[in-house]
């Protein structure tokens, strides 16, 4: 299974790991899949660290505090499986503590400083496509939508 995150810098694409994360690739794939992510912005992006989207307070017209929104649940972190390494690229779930995951993700931009992120957040998968769109992104670009092929 992959995905195309368009972006309104230009399209990225991405693998998943879902023997090593199946929850949480199922669990993005139904967001997705669901238009969940259609129209939310990056709201969180750390130079030479990771781009964080995936919050509905992001929308435009939301009320609530970028970064700070969800689905409505959680979701538990997967983080003993192989792949769970922060490199350029991996998407990875973001959690406010152990096992309050949800629906906000993040791309992580250099593994210079993701190092102490493995066995903490859940890599659910990584772009095989678009590092330059990855490198590209701003805060407060947007994800326009995310398409999901089986």
């Amino acid at each position: 299974m992959t995905a195309e995150i368009i972006t309104n810098k230009g399209t990225m694409k991405a693998m998943f790991f879902e023997q090593d994360a199946p929850l949480t690739v199922a669990n993005f794939v139904k967001l997705a899949k669901e238009g969940f992510y259609d129209g939310l912005k990056w709201h969180r992006v750390l130079p030479d660290f990771v781009i964080q989207g995936g919050c509905p307070n992001s929308r435009d017209g939301a009320t609530g505090m970028p970064g700070t929104g969800g689905p409505g649940y959680k979701i538990p972190c997967e983080v003993s499986g192989g792949n769970q390494y922060h490199d350029k690229g991996v998407l990875s779930m973001a959690h406010a503590g152990r096992n309050t995951g949800g629906s906000q993700f993040f791309v992580v931009l250099s593994r210079a400083k993701t190092a102490h992120l493995d066995g903490q957040h859940t890599c659910f998968g990584k772009l095989t496509d678009g590092l330059d769109v990855l490198d590209n992104i701003r805060q407060g670009d947007s994800i326009d939508k995310i398409i999901i092929h089986d």
